[in-house]
């Protein structure tokens, strides 16, 4: 998974992800950094916006809301059931998840401290 290493709500999504990933599937980079930036190439996936969560599965990357979704239906306990918002399509999900990023600073502030994540 590709997430803002700046930002708080991407930090804490990261560390919520851990918390509920008793059988480790995730791992994390972040965005802006040399490792991203090589998996990005090889899916052509260009200027990647840092507010963009990326999540790459099965040789496939999904973006956005998709990538929250698919996120949650791998989750230990009932987060898998949120997978059913996969049927909302991505023109109504995207917009949601757009607003959230566009404003996550100011929402939720920076994050300046070490970043702790499982590295891919």
């Amino acid at each position: 998974m590709f997430f803002d290493a700046d930002c708080n709500l991407c930090n804490n999504a990261v560390r919520f992800i851990i918390s509920n990933d008793r059988r480790r599937r995730f791992c994390f980079v972040p965005l802006g950094s040399e490792k991203a930036e090589e998996y990005l190439r090889q899916y052509n996936v260009l200027n990647a916006g840092k507010g963009t969560m990326m999540l790459i599965m099965q040789g496939r990357i999904f973006v956005k809301s998709e990538a929250v979704l698919r996120i949650t239906r791998l989750l230990d306990g009932l987060w898998p059931v949120l997978y059913v918002f996969l049927i909302v399509p991505a023109f109504i999900r995207d917009p949601a998840y757009e607003l959230v990023a566009k404003y996550r600073y100011r929402w939720f502030g920076t994050f300046s401290g070490p970043v702790d994540f499982r590295s891919c």
